[in-house]
């Protein structure tokens, strides 16, 4: 009985024998009709080069792998007949029906004679897929309800696949009456069981109110699975929250899709009952509200989105265009130049950076272990130095990039949260933006602010390459494959160079997990500061105006697919001679910290271990990946020793804090704060002295000549004094 206001798909012919025919069932068979012509007819290719049926075949195909799918481009269906796709886009939830019943009958006819065993006729699932413009979540409003829309997102939840009745069989408790076969609608939309049993038997009380159950091995179920669609993070406005929206997907739609892909939507925007509290249901307040969710009639997974489907979709020409690409022979250099071109300088950090988007390549060994493929990089530094900058473009320009900042952050905001299901109460877990960025770069600003406990959760992912969790009941292990990209601040703000080994504040542990570590120091120097000046006016004088790429860089989009090209098709390993030589290497760093060590009595705080030999391998590696060559070179090893070398082993021994950590030891330090207070006794603000009495001076009170010239390096680059007359006489400024 379901179904009466519902104008034009039920029809109840309660009296028999009636001649007029209902006009709205007359227009159904008319419409199946075309829709049938449609599929049974819809040709691709010309009279000339010869055609191929389109739908036919692809039916035929579907059906004999037992795939009861077809998918309908709403493009074709426009150019056969413009009426048609009209009214599919109008009144998709009756149409769609109906070609739904079309397509099963073609099926009919293009299967016949079935093999025995299969007489019966499976239903056939239509998919839509249109190049239309996609919409906005925002832009949803009351007036498309129940129409088709277009919609992009990231798919943040999945619960499991569960089962939904189509058409269910009811009994009656007294007096066993059946009724069977009642359809029940598509979506998320219950059935209202009937009130009352209207079969009247003489002699026999009547039947109470609400007699019917369900018997439920008389019904017939589909599959279905409930999505959680959020925006993608570049369509939300500036300072918003992101809107998220429920999908519904049924029978092959079901796990098409995995929480944290990008995925454009095909679906009916439709609603449903808003579930009541239960101490409200007296009194119906919400009587006509209803919740908006979107039945999915077709999904599209993002080719730009995650790095794993990026592959397939690289057309021969294009292939053909990155393959020359990478065979230029100064590829490296062009890559490093094409990262974050509006940065001045720091060619090193984006040397390492371009390592770090391609990744090495990661190794299965024989008894199940792996080796982590993926390059870690952490930037410590004074401000100004355009690291947050540096962390931004490589959100954009990797094929994953989530973006963090080190406050904003919990531990189970970055691995993965335990959540109670409000509707079902049952926990479910939702991955975090570790998870979330699996193949791909997560960003990490302010790195130095994070809290202690919240660091240590990134640890296993750093270094395993999974996340592991025991709560609430869920124990499990998922994977985060990514490579971590982070930019610290020294610990006074900006790096201090006599306090040395303290600038850093981070433990061992994690340190030794970073593969390059970059110190960004800012220098005064008046040469660099001009070209730097030059280059920030350029930037903002013609910032608009310039839009194409600079000769001998790669434009944003055609890097990114360089990226996932390379990062697909190729996993190069080192070659016998680079190993050999790289073995020989390490022996050799290996000794020269520990001389290091040895000389200035103290441990560095910047650990030089077999994880930094592996660091070294996989820079080689990724070298090896942006020329698509199948094994390292010599000359990558000597690339990637080169970077290390300028990287961490710069930060493990910096060579003007004379000393590993670097540094200075205790008994040094009160001597140059000595000096420090007798030299500003002795030379008041505003009065000039020649440096070479001043020296002799001290050097009388038995000081090393060398802390005399480091404190005074230092009171310069603080700004407290000055050089005069070539440098001969000192004069105090403050």
């Amino acid at each position: 009985m379901s179904g009466f206001d519902d104008p034009g798909i039920y029809y109840s012919d309660s009296f028999g024998g009636d001649a007029s025919v209902d006009e709205g069932q007359v227009r159904k068979s008319q419409l199946q009709k075309r829709f049938k012509e449609f599929l049974r007819q819809y040709r691709v290719g010309t009279d000339r080069t010869g055609f191929t049926f389109k739908y036919r075949d692809e039916l035929k195909r579907h059906y004999n792998l037992s795939q009861y799918w077809v998918e309908v481009e709403m493009e074709d269906l426009a150019s056969f007949d413009e009426d048609l796709a009209d009214y599919l886009y109008k009144q998709p939830a009756e149409h769609l029906q109906l070609l739904e019943e079309a397509a099963k009958e073609v099926a009919d006819e293009v299967t016949r004679p079935r093999p025995s065993g299969e007489e019966t006729l499976q239903d056939i699932q239509v998919m839509l897929r249109s190049d239309a413009n996609a919409a906005n979540i925002r832009s949803l409003k009351s007036d498309q309800m129940s129409h088709l829309v277009k919609i992009p997102g990231i798919v943040i939840a999945a619960t499991p696949v569960k089962a939904k009745a189509t058409r269910i069989a009811i009994q009656c408790r007294s007096c066993r009456n059946t009724i069977s076969n009642i359809a029940v609608r598509p979506g998320l939309e219950g059935y209202a069981l009937p009130r009352k049993c209207n079969t009247e038997q003489a002699g026999r009380p009547k039947c109470p109110l609400d007699p019917y159950f369900i018997m439920p091995d008389k019904c017939k179920c589909v599959d279905f699975q409930v999505l959680k669609l959020q925006e993608s993070p570049d369509a939300v406005p500036h300072g918003e929250m992101p809107r998220h929206l429920q999908l519904y997907c049924d029978r092959y739609l079901c796990d098409k899709v995995v929480p944290g892909n990008r995925v454009t939507i095909m679906g009916i925007y439709s609603i449903k009952k808003s579930t009541q509290s239960k101490n409200r249901s007296r009194d119906n307040v919400g009587v006509g509200i209803r919740s908006a969710y979107i039945r999915v009639v077709g999904i599209q997974v993002d080719v730009e989105g995650s790095g794993h489907s990026f592959a397939g979709s690289v057309t021969p020409q294009e292939e053909e265009e990155l393959r020359r690409l990478a065979a230029m022979p100064n590829i490296y250099e062009t890559i490093a130049k094409s990262i974050a071109p509006s940065i001045y300088g720091s060619t090193d950090i984006k040397k390492a950076i371009a390592c770090l988007l391609f990744g090495g390549s990661r190794k299965r060994l024989p008894d199940g272990l792996t080796r982590r493929g993926d390059i870690n990089l952490l930037m410590l530094g004074d401000p100004g130095t355009a690291k947050s900058q540096l962390l931004k473009f490589v959100e954009k320009c990797s094929p994953i990039g989530v973006y963090t900042s080190g406050k904003g952050s919990s531990a189970a905001g970055l691995t993965a949260s335990v959540i109670r299901d409000p509707s079902s109460r049952s926990f479910f877990m939702e991955g975090g933006a570790m998870v979330l960025a699996d193949g791909g770069v997560v960003c990490i600003d302010e790195f130095d602010k994070m809290r202690e406990d919240d660091r240590v959760a990134i640890h296993e992912a750093m270094e395993q390459q999974t996340i592991s969790i025991a709560k609430a009941g869920i124990t499990t292990t998922l994977n985060s494959r990514c490579s971590v990209l982070a930019a610290a601040n020294s610990v006074f703000g900006r790096w201090d160079e006599t306090k040395g080994e303290e600038n850093i504040d981070f433990m061992p542990t994690i340190l030794s997990r970073f593969d390059m570590i970059f110190i960004v120091k800012d220098e005064h120097n008046e040469e660099r500061d001009m070209t730097l000046a030059k280059h920030v006016m350029s930037l903002h004088v013609s910032a608009l105006t310039q839009t194409q790429a600079v000769e001998g860089e790669i434009e944003l989009n055609k890097l990114k697919k360089l990226i996932s090209f390379c990062r697909t098709k190729c996993g190069p390993r080192l070659s016998a001679a680079a190993a050999e030589k790289l073995k020989n290497r390490y022996v050799l760093m290996r000794s020269g910290t520990r001389q290091h060590e040895q000389e200035s009595d103290r441990r560095s705080s910047i650990p030089i271990t077999v994880r930094q030999l592996e660091a070294i391998v996989r820079i080689a590696e990724s070298l090896g990946k942006m020329k698509l060559q199948p094994f390292a070179t010599e000359a990558d090893v000597e690339e990637a020793l080169r970077l290390f070398q300028v990287s961490t082993l710069d930060a493990a021994m910096s060579g003007s804090l004379s000393g590993a950590e670097g540094f200075t030891t205790q008994e040094d330090q009160e001597m140059l704060s000595r000096i420090e207070k007798q030299l500003k006794r002795r030379f008041a603000i505003g009065s000039q002295v020649s440096e070479h009495s001043i020296v002799q001076d001290f050097m009388r009170q038995k000081y090393p000549e060398h802390a005399i010239y480091k404190v005074l390096q230092l009171m310069m680059r603080r700004g407290e004094i000055q050089h005069r007359m070539q440098r001969k006489v000192l004069y105090r400024i403050k």
